[in-house]
């Protein structure tokens, strides 16, 4: 397989399915983040079940009843079917927010499954420019489906802002189930300051740097300066290491590929960090980050059973596996061989 010896070009969005906003004429190309969506959910079961049974249950509950986008009254869950009995498949989808460059697209596209009997998860990432070819759906950049699917409902079924929100989730989660060969049960969306926010909270991760990074694009206001080596980064320190592609002359170039590799150990860093924290101010912050940061269209009480369910996972838990391919403009091809790999692992992970 081929992971790219030279880095892909930065691309904006699909223009015929994504929404966009007016831009002045021949904008600075976007800088895309790939963060990871499940450190918030992991966040959730390594952190908030301790905040939930301990000092901070008030806040906890605060931080649940934010997050979830529907209530225990709207949807009754058999126990079971609860995830705290049964495996749980899930999408998470990352959006980039940032007040300028932001945008509907899902640079970040996941599917996880939890299961309760071995306490563990797989996650697979998709990258965003992956060609997901699905009878019945049209050619498109993966990240681009959720932005097309939240057009749909918004145009051809009339729907308000929230309501085609919800469509949308529901849409890609009925997709990547038929794409995976399992079933999704929820789909979870965080934004860039989520990102930050917790990683601040946690007072920053320890990262080997692999390479010095240097870029600047005034359009969206990035300014990523990283040299190379082990060090402490702060939350927007973090969020450059991850999304850095190359540098404004070209030099010192990453493929999606590469970041999907530096990703994961800032993923391992955090889960790691959060099992860490004593201190009650700094869990106050964390979940704080994610109340305000996080959506999931599950109901609030099954946010605490999967909190509960896996208390005390760690990165060890979680089987990380990146799906590659070749950059064939405009898309990414994966490798069928990781592909099938991929998809074996989520369906093992559901029948443990």
């Amino acid at each position: 397989m081929t992971q790219g010896s030279a880095a892909l070009p930065p691309r904006g969005a699909n223009a015929k399915t994504a929404p966009r906003s007016p831009k002045p004429p021949k904008p600075p190309k976007k800088r895309r983040v790939l963060l990871k969506v499940v450190l918030l959910l992991l966040l959730a079961v390594t952190l908030l079940i301790a905040a939930y049974v301990g000092f901070l249950a008030t806040k906890a509950n605060k931080a649940i009843n934010e997050s979830s986008t529907v209530s225990n009254n709207d949807v009754k869950i058999p126990t079971a079917e609860s995830v705290k009995k049964k495996a749980v498949g899930m999408v998470l989808l990352g959006l980039d927010t940032r007040a300028k460059g932001g945008g509907m697209n899902t640079d970040v596209m996941m599917v996880a499954v939890f299961n309760p009997n071995s306490k563990s998860a797989t996650v697979i990432s998709i990258p965003r420019d992956t060609l997901l070819q699905l009878e019945g759906y049209g050619e498109r950049k993966a990240n681009a489906n959720y932005a097309t699917f939240f057009s749909q409902a918004r145009s051809d079924k009339g729907m308000d802002k929230e309501a085609a929100e919800e469509d949308a989730k529901r849409a890609i989660r009925d997709m990547l189930g038929k794409y995976f060969g399992v079933d999704l049960k929820y789909t979870a969306v965080v934004n860039f300051k989520g990102f930050e926010d917790v990683v601040d909270a946690l007072g920053g991760i320890e990262v080997d740097v692999d390479m010095d990074m240097k870029y600047v694009d005034s359009y969206d206001g990035t300014n990523i300066d990283l040299k190379k080596g082990f060090q402490k980064l702060n939350g927007d320190q973090a969020l450059d290491f991850v999304r850095y592609r190359k540098s404004n002359d070209g030099r010192n170039m990453s493929s999606d590929f590469d970041r999907n590799k530096r990703e994961s150990e800032v993923v391992a860093k955090i889960v790691d960090k959060m099992k860490s924290l004593n201190g009650i101010a700094k869990m106050g912050e964390v979940i704080d980050a994610v109340g305000d940061n996080m959506e999931i269209d599950m109901p609030p009480k099954e946010i605490q059973n999967l909190m509960k369910t896996y208390f005390g996972i760690s990165s060890t838990d979680v089987q990380f596996i990146p799906l590659e391919g070749v950059w064939k403009s405009p898309y990414v091809y994966l490798d069928e061989a990781k592909l099938s790999e991929a998809r074996a692992a989520l369906q093992a992970k559901m029948a443990e």
